[in-house]
């Protein structure tokens, strides 16, 4: 029988997510920027309701299209608001607009979103052991410094719970308990 993270044995979506995604080294812009947007709807609710919505978010969001997003206009969001597919929260859908184009300030300062992320951490995942569930934190002082910085870029729902799971969601860091067959 293989060996999972407690959160991911609840349900065959949250443990495929798990098994194939959740600690993996993300590099593409695309997956990163809807990374970042579905860790900042799963806000106040469970990542299995975001796991369960994400096909309807591609569909919504223009398959994570930065560029498309950022041009979307009141019209559209008004739409979104309609759209009983993904979390209809104005803030949240106006903060997805919005971080497009952020993301594609950063990605032109920096040349991408990747350089940008990956150099908090050196270019190199940080790799945790924790033993137990209630060992992983749901924030560190460096998704602290992250959640400043991308606030200061102009980003939105990025606060440094959202960062850490953000964090772990892309690979930056790997939380895999020590029990976990993830955990290499």
């Amino acid at each position: 029988m293989i060996k999972r993270c407690a959160w991911a044995d609840s349900k065959p979506l949250m443990a495929h997510y798990h098994d194939t995604e959740w600690g993996v080294p993300v590099h593409d812009d695309g997956m990163l920027f809807e990374l970042l947007t579905l860790e900042g709807a799963q806000a106040g609710l469970s990542w299995s309701t975001i796991l369960n919505k994400r096909a309807n978010y591609r569909a919504a969001f223009a398959n994570f299209d930065v560029r498309k997003v950022a041009r979307f206009d009141r019209l559209k969001i008004a739409a979104l608001m309609a759209n009983p597919g993904i979390v209809r929260n104005r803030l949240k859908i106006e903060s997805t607009v919005s971080n497009a184009r952020a993301f594609i300030a950063v990605q032109q300062e920096f040349g991408s979103f990747d350089d940008y992320l990956w150099r908090f951490v050196g270019g190199s995942p940080l790799r945790n052991k924790w033993r137990i569930p209630r060992d992983v934190p749901a924030s560190t002082e460096l998704s602290d410094i992250i959640s400043k910085d991308l606030k200061n870029c102009g980003f939105r729902f990025v606060g440094t719970t959202i960062c850490y799971a953000f964090m772990q969601a892309t690979g930056l860091v790997n939380d895999h308990l020590r029990t976990c067959f993830r955990q290499e």
